[in-house]
């Protein structure tokens, strides 16, 4: 790419009224989860509930969302980004605004379920409302700038909901996230969203599909990955707790730091040389981190593993999203998009699931050797995956 290419490029403006909004909104209502994350487990083991059941709150949750993800991207396309933008905001508000008030886990699963039913729809929406803003020569660095607002949210939301759920009650924890909902909904108002595009012929039904089969690669990669992710936030407060190594709420905070740092440069890089400068040493680092997990011999090697995780994570989650929404046309992109988090949904849910019977069975350090094995399928798939688009070539 020569100087002038490049400078075109950067006169592309990313940061619009627009853009500030969904990144804003997308803050507040990933601080709201995020402060769930690591307290619903505490808060199914004061119900009464075992590692088995923690794995399968977790898991319900992410699979009601995995199963509304397809037709939310359609959704997305037909009835617009506003309407299911606002209604999943709305659904997520009232779910987790009930929590506290539920009298046993059976009510829980309940709500968790409905709960991700929201979580799909806003989730789904945010991202394609993000890259119809974002200049589309600027669309890895946009994402990884639009991404910041959930990794901010994530560098402070664990700690906050540990440190609150200390002082306070489940349930005035759970009205706080509630709160923070409320207020992304009140943002997302604001966004001047894009108008639906008629592609379709005058009275030709549209045909209905669950994926967008552009983005089948990166998802697919994307899912042995997420798998990580169901260990780190339904386990290992209570891992760490087990061993008796303090600092969980500084692994989060160091973590998303590391994960924002990422941000500044990773999506510039994939902007100029694509995934393959970004992939394999981000699924390392991610590999690296879930060895010294398993290990954790104190809070040191605790910190050490954040950092690492939190660059590799940080750096090849946006560009497996990026990759997913390039190649899709642009009035599929919603479906593209639904594609990419129905995988990120499904692999945090197996993992949840999964591990809650390993750490069960085998111990919660088992749990990161086999995270670690996962990511490394991911690392041998692409390879072979490159390898295929070369001799198509």
């Amino acid at each position: 790419m020569n100087s002038r290419q490049s400078n075109a490029i950067h006169k592309e403006k990313i940061w619009t009224r627009d853009f500030i909004l969904i990144c804003i909104s997308n803050f507040f209502i990933f601080l709201g989860f995020q402060m769930t994350l690591p307290t619903i487990p505490l808060y199914v083991e004061e119900l009464g509930g075992n590692d088995q059941l923690i794995g399968v709150v977790v898991s319900i949750f992410t699979f009601s969302a995995l199963l509304v993800r397809s037709y939310a991207g359609h959704a997305l396309e037909t009835r617009g980004r506003k309407i299911v933008y606002l209604t999943g905001i709305l659904i997520f508000v009232l779910s987790v605004g009930s929590f506290g008030f539920l009298p046993a886990i059976g009510f829980l699963f309940f709500m968790r379920f409905i709960q991700g039913i929201g979580w799909g729809f806003s989730t789904t929406a945010s991202g394609t409302i993000a890259s119809d803003i974002i200049p589309s020569k600027r669309r890895g660095e946009g994402m990884g700038y639009y991404g910041l607002s959930g990794n901010i949210a994530l560098a402070f939301g664990p700690s906050l909901g540990l440190s609150l759920a200390g002082v306070l009650s489940y349930t005035q924890l759970f009205m706080i996230c509630a709160i923070l909902g409320l207020i992304a909904f009140l943002l997302s108002s604001r966004i001047r969203y894009k108008t639906i595009e008629k592609t379709q012929q005058v009275g030709k039904k549209e045909k209905w599909d669950i994926y967008e089969k552009t983005a089948l690669k990166p998802t697919v990669l994307l899912f042995f990955i997420t798998v990580t992710f169901g260990g780190i936030a339904s386990f290992l407060p209570l891992y760490t707790a087990q061993k008796g190594i303090s600092g969980i709420q500084w692994y989060f905070l160091v973590f998303a730091l590391a994960l924002m740092a990422s941000r500044t440069f990773a999506g510039k890089i994939y902007d100029v040389k694509g995934h393959r400068a970004i992939f394999i040493p981000g699924t390392i680092l991610i590999v690296a981190a879930m060895i010294l997990l398993a290990w954790l011999l104190n809070t040191t090697v605790l910190l050490i593993a954040a950092v690492l995780y939190g660059i590799g994570f940080g750096s090849v989650q946006p560009a497996l999203q990026a990759w997913s929404i390039e190649n899709a046309p642009k009035h599929r992109r919603g479906m593209a998009n639904a594609t990419f988090f129905s995988s990120f949904d499904l692999g945090v849910g197996m993992g949840a699931l999964l591990f809650g019977q390993i750490g069960h069975l085998f111990g919660y350090h088992t749990i990161y050797l086999v995270s670690a094995f996962s990511v490394f399928v991911s690392i041998i798939l692409y390879i072979v995956l490159i390898n295929n688009d070369r001799k198509e070539l």
